[in-house]
């Protein structure tokens, strides 16, 4: 393996006509990292997933997946990957037991072995439930939900070098959400390079160890997610909520702000902790008078780094420090 990497992609380039969905994208997985990587619809994810498992072919850079080059070889190199795609997974006719031992006996476990491991898995997402409901052609007698952790369980069923899954929680249920991160993290746990595709940036902060931000197919920001925050135990994030259809009538910050990103109908201000008191007041007396809907003072969150790092927010401003963290 290359550096010890089970995927390692440098200057990867994708285009599609004039449209570049990939721009010289560098990624680097180790066995036992969960790599997150993030980016709105459109940003370039699947593209990347797409070449990594030999599905497209890039028009300039390499992929090496554990040790094989992907685009020279493609077959061998997709044997070493597992990939829940972000469409529905083709079960229709199949019980999610089923499903699933299937996909285990195709990555070399023995039935016994693969029963085990359909077993432990269907417990730890708690779908027993449906385990034997077979999925009909008609979009019935399985949800979308749990189709979809179906799908997640086929792709980690077995223990392989690269797991990628391509928004894994689509449909699923909040609760059964925690229980796929919980997965995600035992993968990496057990020795699995996990590359998690999703744009859920406060969901992925909980099981990654790493992250690379993809915008208009560019790698805009990488890192921890300490690192990508870009503030220390002394900042705090202060959530002001807007009125429908108003303009933003911020202009009057009594405190220092290191970050302020404008999404959508909410302002949200990276502040010290010393100004909290102040901060509060100041969002309170706005509240009272209608400038605002209401607002939340918390611990500071992926999210503000996320939004000012891909523009996704309508109004997104940085300090020079905080340029350097993204």
């Amino acid at each position: 393996m290359v550096n010890g990497a089970v995927l390692e992609v440098e200057n990867l380039t994708r285009r599609f006509g004039s449209v570049i969905a990939n721009d010289q994208v560098g990624l680097r997985i180790r066995p036992g990292e969960v790599v997150g990587l993030l980016g709105h619809n459109g940003a370039g994810k699947t593209t990347l997933v797409s070449q990594v498992v030999g599905l497209l072919r890039p028009d300039g850079g390499s992929i090496q997946v554990a040790g094989v080059d992907a685009i020279a070889d493609p077959a061998t190199a997709r044997r070493c990957v597992a990939l829940q795609a972000q469409s529905q997974a083709p079960i229709d006719g199949l019980t999610p037991r089923g499903a699933i031992e299937i996909a285990g006996r195709l990555r070399g476990m023995s039935r016994a072995d693969a029963r085990r491991a359909a077993e432990k898995i269907a417990d730890e997402l708690d779908i027993h439930e449906w385990f034997d409901r077979r999925a009909r052609p008609d979009g019935g007698g399985l949800s979308g939900g749990v189709r979809r952790l179906t799908a997640f369980a086929m792709a980690a069923v077995a223990p392989v070098p690269l797991v990628i899954l391509d928004e894994p929680t689509n449909d699923v249920d909040a609760a059964r959400r925690r229980r796929l991160w919980d997965v995600v993290r035992r993968l990496g746990d057990d020795g699995a390079g996990v590359l998690l595709v999703t744009h859920n940036v406060v969901e992925a902060e909980r099981v990654v160890d790493e992250l690379v931000v993809l915008d208009h197919g560019t790698v805009v920001a990488a890192g921890s997610p300490s690192q990508l925050r870009g503030a220390n135990d002394h900042h705090l994030r202060l959530e002001l909520a807007l009125h429908p259809h108003h303009p933003d009538p911020l202009t009057d910050i009594p405190v220092p702000v290191t970050r302020r990103v404008r999404a959508s109908r909410r302002v949200l201000l990276t502040i010290d902790a010393r100004h909290a008191e102040a901060a509060v007041a100041w969002a309170t007396t706005l509240a009272s008078e209608g400038r605002i809907e209401g607002y939340a003072l918390g611990p500071v969150t992926l999210e503000d780094a996320y939004l000012a790092a891909t523009g996704d927010a309508a109004d997104a401003a940085t300090t020079p420090e905080e340029t350097a963290h993204v």
